[in-house]
């Protein structure tokens, strides 16, 4: 057979999150040997019902071909290793003929051309998480079918949940969140509405940001809670991606504004800093191209892998770019403190760029590395977590990035303080302020 590489195998199965979704979807002349079709959190109640139907298997060679080589089966996190390891001793080995998988059916099955279909649903009482893969162990043989495939768990009062036993808390946890930064949000109009003289254009921008964040979460939320009752969003996906894109451009847009000091320490940008922005827009567009496909189809596509490989490229692009602008002010902070004769205020500004830095730094590698690890190492009932961490990270980064440039006439960072104008300036000539 045509053997998928087992790295690649592995590698399709990590960058996978437990989807759920009734799908159906159309595979036309696919000559892979494993296709995955979902992942899913099962409980002691879990069923997974598959139809297919128009099936035709085509050999370039006119060969016969034996239907018990082609089939569906369920693939466990734990015996994962197992069939690798099976793969990799034997170059000719058929995974549906391993000890570790579930089967479910085989083309033997299907009923008599022309329909050529197959239906059937399949209870799951071991509890844990499982792939669903189609295996194709007919060598040089390609699949052409309409599949449905329904995976869900009963609650206690026999109502199907189309969510993934470690996703089922979701559509709550967004609501929570999305009531946060409405709070959050009546809060910020509060503070400019009190500081008028001190509000700058950045401001506003601060509270669109606020605002699409909101919106983006309430419809994340009505998008789980549908998919988890009906097992379709109702178009709440359309709206979650159109938020999310305007969310996403917005927050990387105000990131590099403050840390060019737009609007507050200057008027207008320099030509370097509207390349950054120039760059890291286009970027963001395709990042959500990546990220709409990643997320309405599934592995089951060719390319679908590609798709996570460039949505992560232009990712770590865009995150290293709008640190430069950053850099750049606090470098520009540093020749300016030496020839304007404002050390005490200069130092202030130096200090809050300084922490700026940081907390970006952090809050990146917190949502990239961190959240990552936490969604491959959780155990798949407590898949929410990531999330949770994610959005709590999201929140206290939010909150503290608005407080350092939040529109306050006394802000402790441009106070002018004439008796520590001595003590800044020996500060400025010690203090690199290296990052």
């Amino acid at each position: 057979m045509t053997k998928m590489p087992s790295v690649c195998f592995f590698f399709l199965l990590l960058v996978s999150a437990a989807m759920a979704e009734i799908k159906t979807l159309t595979i036309s002349n696919d000559a892979r040997s494993m296709i995955l079709f979902e992942k899913f959190g099962f409980t002691h109640r879990g069923h997974v019902t598959i139809s297919v139907k128009k099936v035709l298997v085509e050999s370039p060679s006119k060969i016969s071909i034996e239907p018990s080589r082609l089939g569906f089966f369920l693939l466990s996190e734990e015996s994962l290793l197992q069939v690798l390891m099976e793969m990799q001793q034997d170059p000719q080995f058929c995974v549906l003929d391993s000890h570790y998988i579930t089967h479910l059916f085989n083309f033997r099955d299907l009923s008599p051309p022309p329909l050529s279909s197959f239906n059937q649903s399949y209870p799951v009482t071991a509890p844990n998480e499982y792939s669903l893969f189609f295996a194709n162990c007919a060598p040089g043989t390609s699949v052409s079918m309409d599949v449905r495939t329904e995976v869900f768990n009963f609650d206690s009062d026999n109502s199907k949940d189309f969510l993934s036993a470690g996703l089922t808390h979701l559509p709550s946890l967004f609501f929570v969140f999305s009531f946060a930064y409405l709070g959050f949000l009546g809060f910020w109009i509060y503070i400019l509405y009190t500081n008028k003289r001190s509000v700058h254009r950045i401001h506003f921008l601060m509270g669109g940001l606020l605002l699409m964040k909101a919106l983006n979460l309430i419809c994340a939320a009505e998008d789980k809670h549908y998919v988890k009752v009906t097992g379709t969003p109702h178009g709440w996906d359309v709206l979650f991606y159109i938020f999310q894109f305007i969310r996403v451009v917005l927050l990387f847009t105000v990131i590099i504004l403050i840390g060019t000091g737009w609007s507050f320490l200057k008027p207008f940008l320099q030509e370097k800093e509207k390349k950054v922005l120039m760059i890291v827009i286009p970027l963001q567009v395709l990042a959500n191209v990546a990220s709409v496909v990643i997320g309405e189809t599934g592995p089951f596509i060719k390319d679908w892998v590609t798709w996570n490989q460039v949505f992560l490229f232009v990712d770590i692009i865009c995150c290293c770019a709008i640190i430069f602008p950053i850099v750049w002010s606090i470098r520009s902070l540093r020749e300016t403190s030496k020839t304007d004769g404002k050390a005490a205020r200069n130092l202030a500004k130096l200090t809050l760029f300084r922490q700026f830095y940081i907390v970006v730094i952090g809050y990146l590698y917190f949502t990239r590395i961190v959240v990552f690890a936490l969604k491959t190492i959780a155990a798949y009932k407590y898949q929410w977590v990531s999330n949770a961490a994610e959005e709590i990270a999201s929140l206290a980064f939010y909150i503290v990035m608005f407080y350092m440039f939040r529109p306050v006439e006394k802000n402790e960072y441009f106070v002018l303080d004439e008796e520590d104008e001595e003590a800044a300036e020996l500060a400025l000539r010690d203090e690199e302020f290296e990052l």
